[in-house]
């Protein structure tokens, strides 16, 4: 039995010298294949562009993947941003939050039991979560995540990145690289984001600062508008009264100057109609009326016209009388009658004399004026 196991002892030394130098000489030769095989894939490169470098749907991309990783590893998974990654980082710089961004290589060997053991584990998924970040994710196989891989530069798989906010602009605090466990990514996710929250709570203590600079301004921007808009209703009001006072002393003027103008015309109408009114009848005469007219300043007119006279003529006898009113009316004592012979002339003075002298007009006899009248006129201006 002893023999026995020295043979095996030392049969099992030869097989680990022989690996150990098989390892030594295969190396370099390995190495070198490598690096002949990156050389033909950058030329082919070169031939052959690589068609995820065309960027046709970003969008469609995204919900692509989504709906391919659901359907292989189910619906328990932190929350797809449903965006591009240009709007995940946007919204993470406008909302203050960080971003976490997983590129998925379906050829890696490690890729599907980070999926099915770490991503999609109860743990990180609550993370994730409960704590508000905006996990985006997308397959390097396709032309929006080949272009976020070439912007973030991985050098393995799994990746995953975790963007924040810090000097003004979006930075990767954080790289997970290579195979890793729920316990390690949590642990190394949690100190990165309580290192780097500083800086977003300084950012959103300046963004609060400065919207409450921005409310403060447009409050004084309003209550400034506010009293502009009353100085200018204000003002406008006062253009307004002193355009109706203006208004109001050029009709004043003018009724002024018309009413100037009409007593002008009257007191020419005054030398005018003195030759309108007829010869007094003789004294004896059958068809004469006497007609004694009592003027508001208590002064008598005494008159005889004949029967057949036009009573427009008894008007023009008190008007062309320098005691008289420019404006009056005739009535009689008792009953009390207006006799109707204010000439059209006399109501409006600027018509033509043919008008008034067109009027048909009431005879002393047909009002019924008898042979002895006492008449009495009314100041229609006072």
């Amino acid at each position: 039995m002893p023999n026995a196991r020295n043979e095996r002892s030392h049969s099992d030394r030869e097989l680990t010298l022989f690996s150990s130098l098989f390892r030594l000489f295969s190396y370099p030769i390995s190495f070198v294949c490598e690096r002949i095989l990156s050389v033909l894939r950058y030329a082919w490169s070169l031939v052959r562009p690589d068609p995820r470098r065309i960027i046709v749907d970003p969008l469609s991309d995204v919900l692509k993947f989504v709906e391919t990783f659901e359907q292989k590893y189910g619906n328990e998974h932190p929350v797809f941003y449903l965006g591009t990654y240009s709007q995940a980082l946007n919204d993470a710089k406008k909302e203050l939050k960080f971003l976490l961004v997983y590129l998925h290589s379906e050829q890696h060997q490690d890729t599907d039991d980070f999926c099915r053991n770490v991503l999609t584990h109860s743990e990180v998924v609550n993370y994730i979560n409960r704590n508000n970040i905006l996990f985006w994710a997308c397959s390097v196989q396709l032309s929006e995540g080949y272009r976020v891989s070439q912007a973030l530069r991985e050098n393995t798989y799994p990746f995953l990145a975790l963007i924040a906010l810090k000097d003004n602009r979006m930075t990767v605090i954080k790289k997970f690289e290579g195979k890793t466990f729920v316990e390690r990514l949590l642990s190394q996710m949690q100190q990165s984001i309580e290192d780097n929250e500083g800086s977003l709570v300084a950012a959103r203590l300046e963004r609060q600062e400065r919207s409450l600079n921005h409310i403060i301004r447009q409050q004084q921007d309003e209550a400034y508008l506010e009293s502009l808009k009353a100085d200018q209703e204000k003002e406008r009001k006062k253009q307004e009264e002193k355009r109706k006072q203006d208004e109001a002393l050029k009709a004043q003027r003018e009724r002024e100057m018309c009413e100037l103008n009409r007593k002008e015309r009257l007191m020419q109408l005054r030398q005018e109609l003195v030759s309108e009114i007829p010869n007094e009848p003789q004294i004896g005469n059958p068809d004469a009326v006497k007609i004694v007219v009592k003027l508001p300043n208590g002064t008598r007119l005494e008159r005889n016209f004949l029967k057949t006279h036009s009573i427009k003529c008894l008007y023009y006898f008190v008007f062309c009388n320098d005691q008289s009113p420019l404006d009056f009316q005739i009535t009689t004592n008792f009953p009390r009658r207006e006799l109707p012979c204010k000439p059209k002339i006399l109501s409006d003075p600027y018509c033509s004399r043919e008008n008034d002298e067109n009027t048909d007009d009431l005879t002393l006899a047909q009002f019924g004026l008898g042979k002895s009248e006492m008449l009495f006129v009314h100041d229609l201006e006072a």
